[in-house]
């Protein structure tokens, strides 16, 4: 539950931010009408993003067992890249966001485009949502209670809107730095486990017969049916007799992208038989 609530506060709380920056700049620029045009791109693209997941619901349902496997092991491996990509994609170009869709509105204003406006907030919510389909489809498949996870799915979702609003009224004030970099550890953790998962699957899949031998035996605290097993499977991916190819494809994920996230901005990250390149440059 707590892994799918990080996801659905992480990807609502973009999509609320993206859209409050163009809903704010036009109520400043007097263009209060044309909010109605933002709602209705943002009406479809939710609408069409429940439609994709129902469809990949159903689809996943009615395949045999081993093709079941296959298609969850692909979309653990998606949700991995997807999440990498917005972690690292956000650290970089978080700073530029706002003024980047200022720009973007005011062009728009100045060509009467309301077809701008909408198709603007149609892909913005759009993309988030697909990217937080993804990754809520491979969470509830490696999720041991399916109604707990959609549930924390559904409160980080409805958070992430409640502070996207209030950041509108301006009767919310969050370090969005700090935030993204927290939740950025999570996903990091989260993704991990998805890819010890996708790990598991594809074995089970016929897809990946090696290193399959006992890497750990972690049965004393990975216990079926106690709250513990659920958070550590949930959130870190843990099975109670990882193997080798589990174990070892989450620690190479996890430990260097815990790095990457955590370390200080403005230090020199040095990759020993490559330049030292500055991570404030990555923020700029």
């Amino acid at each position: 539950m707590l892994a799918t609530y990080v996801i659905g506060l992480r990807e609502g709380l973009e999509a609320a931010l993206i859209v409050g920056i163009i809903a704010a700049f036009l109520r400043q620029r007097g263009q209060g009408h044309a909010l109605r045009y933002v709602w209705v791109g943002v009406l479809v693209a939710v609408l069409l993003c429940g439609g994709v997941g129902v469809a990949l619901q159903v689809v996943n349902q009615e395949l045999p067992q081993r093709q079941q496997e296959m298609l969850e092991t692909v979309v653990g491996i998606c949700a991995v890249g997807i999440v990498t990509f917005m972690i690292v994609w956000m650290r970089r170009h978080a700073r530029g966001v706002k003024a980047e869709l200022e720009a973007h509105t005011a062009a728009a204003l100045v060509r009467g485009s309301v077809f701008a406006l909408v198709a603007m907030a149609f892909f913005a919510v759009l993309r988030e949502g697909l990217e937080t389909l993804v990754f809520l489809l491979a969470a509830f498949q490696a999720a041991e209670n399916e109604l707990a996870a959609g549930l924390g799915a559904l409160l980080g979702i409805l958070t992430a809107v409640v502070i996207g609003a209030g950041l509108y009224r301006g009767g919310i004030r969050i370090n969005l730095g700090r935030f993204f970099r927290i939740t950025s550890v999570v996903l990091v953790i989260v993704a991990g486990g998805l890819l010890a998962t996708a790990a598991h699957t594809a074995h089970e899949a016929a897809w990946l017969n090696g290193f399959q031998g006992q890497a750990l035996d972690l049965s004393w605290l990975v216990v079926p049916g106690t709250v513990t097993s659920s958070l550590l499977t949930g959130m870190l991916g843990l099975q109670p007799l990882p193997t080798y190819a589990e174990a070892g494809i989450w620690l190479m994920y996890v430990v260097p992208m815990l790095v990457y996230v955590l370390w200080p901005e403005g230090r020199r990250l040095t990759v020993p038989g490559s330049r030292s390149v500055s991570s404030q440059s990555e923020v700029s």
